[in-house]
């Protein structure tokens, strides 16, 4: 894989001058925009096409949420993946960002490797979304209604089982010791859903599975 190019969006000069010194200790990732607020931020996303914006939640000039949706809105950013970075653990957030098509969802706290190692996943194509953000997730989404059941209407039997065990956060591995399918088999199953279901990514996925009825709080 080539060097991953990050775009730092933030309000705080002193917080994206870390975050480029932490991720470009790393000889693969390289910090090629910054911006201060989520107008800003769009616009150097369209203008140097990174493959992951890291984009802190609220701001003045322009929420980071609102910015999401436009950036995964635009056909011409479409490779383009987004991670929210924010000091608020609040689950209302977690859950609007996933909605709003973010590929993951991090503190500011996150050690310098993990966030290194986040960039990288996001980067290679999957969400950062672990069970226990998964829980959260499903927790936070038991506060909005219920939407159309009927989403899942082109759904195999089995590809619904595999809905319901990533919408519980388990990995391809876990998948498919719950289901008797060899990893490979619960990978390829993930990917007809994503598919089907046109969603970006797993994290997605576990938000579908919840606003479908399939995945309910305490499932798991």
């Amino acid at each position: 894989m080539s060097d991953v190019r990050v775009v730092l969006v933030d309000d705080q000069h002193l917080v994206r001058t870390g975050l480029r010194a932490l991720l470009e200790r790393a000889p693969d990732i390289t910090v090629v925009g910054e911006a201060g607020d989520g107008r800003a931020g769009l616009a150097v996303a369209r203008e140097q096409r990174p493959d992951v914006v890291l984009m802190d939640v609220r701001m003045q000039g322009g929420d980071g949420i609102e910015a999401t949706r436009r950036i995964l809105a635009d056909p011409t950013l479409a490779d383009v993946r987004v991670v929210m970075l924010t000091t608020f653990d609040d689950d209302e957030y977690l859950f609007e960002a996933i909605r709003a098509g973010a590929a993951g969802f991090l503190l500011k706290d996150t050690p310098p490797d993990a966030l290194r190692d986040a960039v990288r996943v996001v980067a290679g194509g999957d969400a950062l979304l672990s069970p226990a953000v998964t829980r959260r997730v499903i927790a936070a989404a038991a506060r909005s209604p219920v939407a159309d059941p009927a989403r899942l209407t082109g759904l195999t039997a089995r590809e619904r089982d595999v809905l319901a065990q990533v919408g519980t956060g388990r990995s391809n591995v876990e998948i498919g010791a719950a289901l008797h399918l060899s990893p490979d088999t619960a990978r390829t199953y993930v990917s007809r859903l994503l598919h089907k279901l046109n969603a970006r990514d797993r994290a997605q996925l576990v938000v579908i599975a919840y606003e479908s009825g399939l995945v309910r709080p305490g499932d798991g």
